[in-house]
């Protein structure tokens, strides 16, 4: 199992047909560095494929999702090019829950 301390989202949109070097190169280009124990999340324009980039501290793993149905709660077109997010959200944005409103111990909380 790989540990993760730190989840960074990018809310522009990356073209998933894009292996793990050009990723990684995206991953330098939004956050500056690929970080040790660090995820690096991207979603296409429709938001119903994901990629993770995860580097380990040794190498790096890159992972993709796709919805059939649906799509993830993405900020497209966000004032900043990434958001930060803890685990929690992490998880819900994956089962594509509203992330965004999520609390402490996986409570959604009401807008």
């Amino acid at each position: 199992m790989i540990r993760i301390d730190t989840i960074w989202l990018a809310t522009a949109p990356m073209d998933m047909r894009a292996g793990t070097d050009t990723a990684l190169a995206r991953v330098v280009s939004v956050f500056g560095a690929a970080h040790p124990n660090t995820a690096y999340l991207f979603a296409n324009r429709r938001a119903n494929r994901l990629k993770v980039l995860v580097h380990d501290g040794i190498g790096i793993w890159l992972a993709a999702r796709r919805l059939h149905q649906g799509k993830f709660v993405w900020p497209m077109g966000s004032a900043s090019q990434q958001l930060s997010l803890n685990r929690v959200q992490f998880d819900a944005l994956v089962l594509g829950l509203p992330w965004q409103r999520m609390g402490a111990a996986g409570i959604i909380g009401v807008v």
